[in-house]
């Protein structure tokens, strides 16, 4: 068993639990910031620190193990500024940029976003490359960002790094990249009826066995 401090009481768990599996052992009944419970829903963003040191970490409750003395605190939700535009009226240019996140041309290159990444990104980069409009190169290195924030969190300008990557990659989703003819196939038969009969008998299926349906689906490589 260690010691730890959640939201300011301490408790006694035992070893080898995610801050997240702490916090229930402790008697938290966790309904919200709890998603996936492995580290790609990015809802679980946390902030700790270990006594003595005086760094303070932000990690993903779900994915980050407790320490001995470790002091654990959470958010409702990291800050991150969110522009709202129609992607059909804007241009895959650089202006949009400048337009909507001019912030980014702010970044001192310190690199803290990087360090700072829960999935292990480039994160600088990326936002280096959203700065000269190179939005596929930006859509690539930001593509498993699962925007939890903290990048954001220790960024000194300001940036709302996964709200621009996130733009780069419907820009270069709907501009850029060559039309998935068969999806666009696919989304007519849909609007058209074609697959209501199929979706109704999907709907139809107890949970058990869309279950054992999703579990053993055919997965494109």
């Amino acid at each position: 068993m260690i010691n730890v401090y959640l939201m300011g009481k301490k408790y006694s768990v035992p070893e080898g639990l995610t801050i997240m599996g702490a916090m229930e052992y402790a008697g938290y009944q966790l309904v919200r910031g709890c998603g996936c419970r492995n580290g790609f829903c990015g809802a679980c963003a946390t902030v700790y620190r270990i006594k003595g040191e005086r760094e303070l970490h932000a990690a993903l409750a779900c994915q980050t193990t407790v320490e001995e003395n470790m002091y654990v605190a959470t958010l409702p939700f990291f800050p991150l500024e969110k522009q709202v535009y129609d992607i059909n009226e804007i241009k895959p240019d650089a202006q949009v940029m400048m337009q909507l996140y001019p912030e980014i041309y702010a970044c001192i290159g310190c690199n803290a976003c990087t360090k700072a990444c829960t999935q292990g990104l480039n994160v600088m980069q990326y936002i280096a490359a959203a700065q000269r409009g190179d939005f596929a190169a930006c859509a690539e290195m930001s593509f498993d960002c699962v925007m939890c924030g903290v990048c954001s969190s220790r960024c000194p300008a300001g940036i709302s790094h996964p709200q621009v990557a996130e733009l780069a990659r419907r820009i270069n989703g709907k501009f850029l990249m060559p039309e998935a003819k068969h999806l666009t196939q696919r989304v007519k038969e849909i609007e058209d009826g074609l697959c209501q009969a199929e979706i109704e008998a999907i709907m139809a299926k107890p949970i058990e066995e869309l279950k054992e349906l999703y579990n053993h689906r055919d997965i494109e490589k």
